[in-house]
């Protein structure tokens, strides 16, 4: 592993994306590159437009901020592991072009939310045979789907808030009998959630019926599939980065004290200045409760097969002391507010090492997987 980061490697960085997190992707997207090493690595942006088109050249990154994708170049990524690059498309013809300059040795999926997140993107990059970033198919689709993923740790054991999950379809047939289940099961307040999606897109804290119906249809205006979950009392956030494949490690924890009720969107993205919210690096709780933190975002990540990188997320209850896990996040944000590098910085790990190690880590878990052998010859 090391004699390959030893030498300069073109890596796909791909942001954008079909997602309601495209904007914070772009976001994302800036930072990292920024925070690349030049001399290590040569750079190749690729964009999503918000339609699934694939762009390349010239500036994707200003070209998506810009809505104008025609200062850019169509590209696609075929499924054929002997041709691992991008593809140049001529838009008049719909022909594939591929040239020695346009192959890739390593992809950085930077996309947040589904077509990114989910395990589509990695499933392609897998045809493909091209070496990336993070998480696999397996683990970026259970870490994408919260009701999932509460299944899963509830399998190993691990402590959440209490939860209903339903669809879509069930909200617009019977929104009253869906309400009644989830007021006997958890009561109030409640949060609604879509599914599938991150940055606190979509969700809402209810505090009575009327909030809940509001709460339940801005859910599914993004997701055929709803989270609904009990409210911790008096909730702290804490989170962890994690960092690692088979042997994976964790930062120090870090607490979010949001500038509005929840750290919904508004507080993540929008507040600044003194409104801002407050990260506060290494979170104000005991030696103990830290190191209980660090083991479960591990066996957690580890639960869902996660692999690369990772930011756990728990509630606190400030009334009981009870710790529960509430996500995680297999792509995590990579802007200059992010948690995930700061959580890194403050254990001793600069951006530029933490991406030197998370492409080392991306190299060695393909080198692992083909070892494993494609075809079998029955003995005897």
């Amino acid at each position: 592993m090391g004699s390959k980061l030893a030498k300069k490697i073109r890596v796909g960085v791909i942001f954008g994306g079909r997602s309601g997190e495209h904007e914070v992707s772009l976001a994302s997207a800036r930072s990292m590159m920024a925070a690349m090493d030049k001399s290590k690595y040569e750079i190749v942006p690729v964009g999503i437009t918000k339609d699934g088109r694939w762009i390349a050249q010239g500036d994707p990154l200003r070209a998506l901020e810009a809505g104008d994708i025609s200062i850019s170049q169509p590209a696609a990524l075929l499924a054929d592991p002997s041709r691992r690059g991008l593809m140049r498309l001529d838009e008049g013809t719909g022909a594939c072009q591929l040239s020695a300059l346009d192959a890739l040795d390593v992809v950085f999926p930077v996309l947040h939310g589904p077509y990114g997140e989910d395990g589509t993107v990695q499933g392609l990059l897998e045809l493909a045979g091209v070496p990336y970033v993070g998480a696999g198919v397996t683990g970026s689709a259970v870490g994408m789907d919260k009701a999932v993923f509460k299944d899963v740790m509830r399998a190993h054991g691990l402590p959440q808030v209490g939860y209903v999950v339903a669809l879509r379809r069930e909200w617009e047939a019977d929104g009253a009998r869906l309400m009644d289940k989830i007021e006997q099961r958890l009561g109030y307040p409640v949060f609604t959630k879509p599914a599938n999606l991150g940055s606190s897109v979509g969700i809402a804290k209810c505090h009575d019926r009327a909030e809940l119906a509001d709460g339940l249809a801005e859910a599914a205006r993004f997701d055929r599939k709803l989270v609904i979950e009990a409210a911790a009392p008096a909730a702290r956030e804490i989170e962890v980065s994690v960092l690692g494949n088979d042997d994976p490690i964790a930062s120090v924890p870090g607490e979010i004290l949001p500038s509005r009720e929840f750290y919904s969107y508004e507080a993540k993205y929008l507040d600044l200045g003194e409104d801002a919210s407050k990260l506060l690096i290494p979170a104000p709780i005991s030696a103990e409760l830290t190191g209980l933190v660090q083991r479960l975002a591990v066996q957690a990540f580890r639960a869902i097969d996660c692999a690369g990188m990772a930011r756990a997320d728990f509630l606190l209850s400030g009334e009981t002391g009870a710790l529960y896990i509430n996500e995680l996040n297999t792509l995590p944000g990579s802007t200059t507010i992010s948690m995930y590098p700061k959580l890194w910085a403050a254990s001793g790990i600069s951006d530029p090492e933490l991406i030197d190690r998370l492409i080392g880590l991306a190299i060695e878990r393909h080198e692992e997987k083909q070892r494993s052998q494609t075809t079998y010859e029955a003995r005897g």
